[in-house]
């Protein structure tokens, strides 16, 4: 599976928005955007001047780098987005929203989405009783994600459950921190989520 290697901070400083990629140091004074909210490079302001495509790319560039997703899977969901019914922008919100890294990442299990995908792919996560670890697994309604029995034991996956929930635990996803599990209860809107990035922008260009 590919990823992204490169230096993360720099992608929240280019794309000129703070994605939350790291977890708990987003939170502190040592975030990287916080000390330089500008693009890499020598000069913090550019006179360089954006195109409307330029702009809209920036958008998907967005979308892609919170769920750690790569351009032929993206483009897969877009896809899969337009044969659905209603706003194509809406329904791709909602696929992305559901992927199973995603959710253990806004259910508090993990700090970050990137911690995410390696707690499901080294086998932490099980999906209604059943180990899941695939990352890109797409959760319905009622389903119930959890540590492994095992997993459970550890002190280490405990206490950041009970703490990271505090914050991240969102309103479609039912947590329960006494059996360190959680239950996708709907779809989220995008009145819920509130993206950082204009799906529509995105729409647009897969549409030219």
């Amino acid at each position: 599976m590919a990823v992204y290697n490169d230096a993360i901070c720099k992608r929240c400083r280019a794309l000129g928005a703070k994605l939350f990629l790291k977890g708990e140091r987003c939170f502190t004074s040592k975030c990287a955007f916080e000390k330089r909210p500008y693009a890499p490079g020598k000069n913090k302001i550019s006179r360089r001047k954006t195109t409307s495509y330029a702009e809209h790319l920036k958008e998907k560039q967005k979308a892609k780098t919170i769920y750690g997703v790569l351009e032929k899977q993206f483009r897969k969901y877009f896809a899969e987005a337009s044969r659905q019914k209603g706003e194509t922008g809406i329904n791709l919100i909602s696929i992305l929203e559901r992927r199973l890294d995603n959710v253990v990442f806004r259910a508090g299990i993990a700090t970050s989405r990137k911690e995410a995908r390696r707690l499901v792919s080294h086998g932490h996560i099980v999906v209604n009783g059943r180990k899941v670890n695939i990352p890109s697994y797409l959760l319905k309604k009622g389903d119930i994600i959890s540590l492994s029995e095992k997993s459970k034991t550890k002190e280490e996956f405990k206490n950041r459950f009970e703490e990271s929930a505090k914050r991240t635990a969102s309103s479609w996803i039912s947590v329960d921190t006494s059996n360190l599990s959680a239950t996708f209860t709907d779809v989220p809107t995008k009145e819920d989520i509130q993206p950082q990035f204009n799906e529509n922008a995105i729409v647009e260009i897969y549409s030219k």
